[in-house]
């Protein structure tokens, strides 16, 4: 993974994917986070950011997916366990198949990367619901009712 610490500050390149069904949207959390964000992870060296988003959910949630386009390209600067990030993150509207069964709105499900249990959940895209939730980068809790349609670059410091 392209990922480094120096001193107290670690560099991460990740990868992120945007899936909405019927006017919802899938999160994804770890179990020991109090907040959501969108499935994915950091990229190998070698690979391409749509190369990792694809092996990412394969290994999270053993399911293919398919990248229809990249929305954002973010620079991210947070604190996380105490330590300063700096993130460059790229984020890609994806897709299920139509026959999938994590299209299930109803129901959450776990998935498993590294030993580490991974909660997903699908939310619906409603402006009041996503600003109560703890959804980080919080730019997005703004974002989701409007895709651009064309590729943005946004700065986020939280």
């Amino acid at each position: 993974m392209i990922s480094f610490t120096k001193d107290n500050q670690r560099f991460n390149f990740r990868v992120a994917g945007i899936a909405i069904a019927d006017n919802y949207v899938l999160l994804h959390r770890l179990d020991k986070d109090d907040f959501w964000t969108f499935p994915g992870g950091r990229v190998e060296l070698g690979e391409t950011s749509q190369e990792a988003l694809v092996r990412e959910l394969k290994e999270e949630l053993n399911t293919d997916i398919e990248i229809i386009r990249l929305l954002w390209l973010v620079e991210n600067f947070f604190e996380y366990n105490s330590q300063q990030y700096h993130e460059i993150a790229f984020y890609y509207l994806m897709q299920f198949s139509a026959q999938s069964h994590y299209l299930d709105k109803d129901k959450s499900f776990t998935g498993v990367e590294n030993d580490i249990c991974l909660k997903f959940k699908w939310f619906p895209i409603d402006s009041e619901v996503l600003q109560k939730l703890p959804l980080l980068p919080s730019f997005l809790q703004y974002f989701l009712n409007d895709l651009p349609t064309s590729v943005k670059h946004i700065v986020q410091y939280s």
